[in-house]
C-alpha cells in the first residue's frame, strides 16, 4: 500500500495533477486513494527525501516548487552518471543490449507521435536502463534512482513539445555509436541529450 500511494502520489506530481504548491493532507489524500493514513504518510516522507515535497512540521506539507538550481544540479549529476555508465558499459554491449535500445527508441518515436507523454518517458526511461545495467554499477543505478525523479517534470515539458523528435534521432546517433565501439562519440552524444534537457531551465 505504501508503494501504491507513493507511485500514485509522485505520477500526480510528475505530470502537473498536483501543482506545485498544492497542499498535501494526509487525511484526504488517504480518502481519495482508499487506503489509510499510515501509507500515505509514509509515501509522502519518500517524496520529501526526493525533493518532490516539501514540509514542515506542525505547519504544511505540500508539492514542492520546481527550484531551478536544485534541478539543474541534480541534471548535471544524472548527465555524468551517464556518461559513466556509457563508457563501462560499452564494452560489454552486444547484439540483445543494442536491439533492446532499438525497441525501445521505435517505442519512443510511436509514442511522440501520438502525443502519448507517459509512454514516451518510459520507453526512455527502458533505453537508457540498457547501459546503466550492462555497466553492473549498482551505486550508479541507485543514485540514478534517487535524482531521476526531480527532472521528470522537465521531461514532461520536452516530451510534450516539438523539439521532442529531435529526441529519437538523438536515440539513433547514439545506438548506432555504441555498435560502432565507438565510445568518444557515444558519450559526446549521451552528454548533448542531458544539456539539451538543461535548456528547459531556462526557458
Amino acid at each position: 500500500m505504501r508503494d501504491e500511494a507513493y507511485e500514485t502520489l509522485r505520477r500526480a506530481i510528475i505530470d502537473g495533477t498536483l501543482a506545485p504548491g498544492a497542499n498535501l493532507r494526509d487525511a484526504d489524500l488517504a480518502d481519495e486513494l482508499g487506503l489509510s493514513r499510515a501509507p500515505v504518510r509514509q509515501a509522502l516522507t519518500r517524496l520529501a527525501a526526493e525533493g518532490l515535497v516539501e514540509s514542515k512540521p506542525q505547519s504544511y506539507t505540500r508539492v514542492a516548487q520546481v527550484v531551478t538550481d536544485d534541478v539543474r544540479d541534480a541534471l548535471r549529476l544524472v548527465r555524468g552518471l551517464h556518461e559513466l555508465a556509457i563508457r563501462d558499459a560499452l564494452p560489454r554491449m552486444g547484439e540483445p543490449q543494442l536491439a533492446a535500445m532499438r525497441e525501445a527508441n521505435a517505442r519512443f518515436a510511436q509514442a511522440i507521435g501520438r502525443g502519448d507523454v507517459d509512454a514516451a518517458i518510459a520507453a526512455d526511461d527502458l533505453l537508457h536502463a540498457v547501459p546503466v545495467e550492462a555497466c553492473g554499477n549498482r551505486a550508479l543505478a541507485a543514485t540514478l534512482d534517487r535524482y531521476t525523479p526531480l527532472l521528470r517534470r522537465l521531461e514532461y515539458a520536452r516530451f510534450g513539445s516539438l523539439p521532442a523528435h529531435r529526441s529519437v534521432k538523438r536515440h539513433d546517433e547514439l545506438i548506432d555509436a555504441i555498435a560502432a565501439r565507438d565510445a568518444d562519440a557515444a558519450i559526446r552524444i549521451t552528454r548533448t541529450i542531458w544539456t539539451e534537457l538543461e535548456s528547459l531551465l531556462e526557458d
